[in-house]
């Protein structure tokens, strides 16, 4: 069984608790307008061209479009995807053990989308967990709740994204609405399972104080969701869309005042 990955980032910190390898998945089945990751988005390997790097050597004129063995000496031009088998992934994974039993860390399966590819997911979740690894589901959650079903039984923590609350701002931004997102959240919250929300904080989209007592009141009450954290936007991934042709639709980066006002709110 093979997965297409995009990045596997090790010694991670701000993806779950303790120290973290983090393995992204391709494809994902929202549109995010802030997305900082759009290399992520389908579900094929793709050419990241950086023109700025280039100095016209034409080493590449005559190779296969997808030659992985081609090396370019100035990193112009770099192939997003990579096939990988479970066994792969753990022997990755399993070479930074003893940080993650030091630290309270693990693995997180990210994305993209990392539940699209269900049956891969289960598979590398339960070798992560018969070799005594923390395991953490990075996931928007437009997922039908048969998937969570099954890998429920083998992840340690969801960390799960809220968009927004209103369901036509979802939509307008995201390109799905958000009902299936909140209803799988609200089983979530009822499982056995510890969750983390996610919120991405994006100027005139989500910063509102309304949007934060929305989400808050949501989990309110609800045991399992052990963090609330929000996440302001940057534009740190504008290389990437020029590197893939695409166009970058631009945000204002909160304040540190207003990210604190928020924070406030959501008190967690």
């Amino acid at each position: 069984m093979h997965a297409l990955i995009f990045d596997i980032e090790r010694n991670s910190f701000v993806d779950g608790p303790g120290i973290r390898t983090t393995v992204f998945f391709k494809g994902c089945n929202l549109r995010c307008k802030w997305c900082h990751n759009p290399e992520s988005q389908k579900k094929e390997k793709k050419i990241m061209f950086y023109k700025n790097k280039c100095t016209l050597c034409g080493r590449c004129q005559d190779i296969e479009e997808f030659d992985e063995n081609f090396f370019c000496y100035n990193d112009a031009r770099e192939i997003c995807g990579k096939d990988y088998t479970t066994d792969e992934i753990l022997k990755i994974v399993i070479k930074d053990k003893t940080f993650y039993d030091n630290s309270g860390g693990g693995v997180t399966f990210s994305g993209g989308e990392c539940m699209l590819q269900t049956d891969f997911l289960l598979e590398i979740l339960k070798k992560c967990k018969e070799n005594g690894i923390h395991t953490a589901v990075d996931t928007a959650g437009h997922i039908p709740w048969e998937h969570f079903e099954r890998v429920i039984p083998y992840t340690d923590l969801f960390l799960y994204d809220i968009k927004s609350m209103d369901s036509s701002v979802h939509k307008e931004y995201t390109g799905v609405s958000n009902e299936l997102i909140l209803e799988n959240l609200s089983r979530l919250l009822d499982s056995n399972v510890p969750l983390w929300i996610r919120v991405p904080v994006i100027t005139g989209v989500n910063d509102t104080e309304e949007e934060m007592e929305k989400i808050k009141n949501f989990v309110s009450g609800k045991e399992k969701c052990e963090k609330i954290e929000l996440l302001p936007y940057h534009a740190m991934g504008e290389h990437k869309y020029e590197a893939l042709g695409m166009k970058r639709e631009e945000f204002e980066v909160p304040s540190e005042e207003k990210m604190q006002t928020l924070k406030n709110i959501i008190g967690f």
